[in-house]
């Protein structure tokens, strides 16, 4: 199993690092099962985060066709402030990425049978501002479900939801989450569990998935 964990210019180092540094232990517990890397759209690179003097380095080109799992990262910057508009505010960031190559691998790795897409915070803005998940459940950090609903995604207030080959977390420690979860759902529950404690971290909250009995009240 190799899993890519996109950098884009601004990205938030946390919503990288977490989900990376959990998918890596998955490697380290089951000596070399799963592999991870940073990647980019546009190749190696040295990468600016949205904090300034921080900077990772992608080490390879985000290519769907080598990946079983591919995470997107949401952005860093200031929040927006009325109508006045903004380059360092989150959403101008990650609309930015539009005039990349990424949201056409992005759509690459959703069309390919056997890849599951997987973000974190406003990752999954990513992917709606490209009209790539129209109608599809997804969350995002609650500040931006309103933002996302817009684009036509069925927004859900959960900290992780799993529509099948997307996965997606809601705030910026959700990347913990989401690597525990997918290294759950890919490689069972002992190797997350072993990871889990390997990090002292326990994941919590229900993961929403589109299945069972539909609530009709308090919703």
């Amino acid at each position: 199993m190799h899993a890519q964990v996109v950098l884009f210019d601004g990205f938030d180092p946390l919503d990288v690092v977490a989900p990376y540094e959990v998918l890596s232990a998955g490697g380290m517990v089951t000596g070399g099962l799963l592999t991870a890397e940073l990647v980019s759209a546009e190749g190696p690179r040295e990468v600016p985060s949205g904090l300034g003097s921080l900077t990772l380095r992608a080490t390879a080109a985000l290519d769907p066709a080598r990946a079983d799992v591919v995470v997107v990262p949401g952005a860093l910057g200031r929040l927006p402030d009325g109508d006045e508009p903004s380059d360092d505010t989150i959403p101008a960031i990650l609309a930015r990425t539009l005039d990349t190559a990424l949201p056409a691998l992005l759509k690459e790795a959703l069309d390919r049978p056997g890849v599951t897409v997987a973000t974190v915070c406003g990752g999954s803005m990513v992917l709606a501002m490209a009209g790539l998940v129209v109608g599809r459940p997804t969350t995002t950090h609650h500040l931006g479900l309103d933002l996302l609903d817009a684009t036509g995604t069925v927004a859900v207030d959960a900290r992780l939801v799993d529509d099948g080959d997307l996965v997606s977390g809601a705030s910026v420690t959700s990347g913990l989450d989401v690597g525990l979860y997918l290294l759950e759902r890919e490689l069972g529950p002992r190797v997350a569990h072993a990871v889990e404690e390997l990090i002292a971290h326990e994941r919590r909250g229900t993961v929403w998935r589109a299945t069972g009995v539909e609530p009709t009240v308090g919703v």
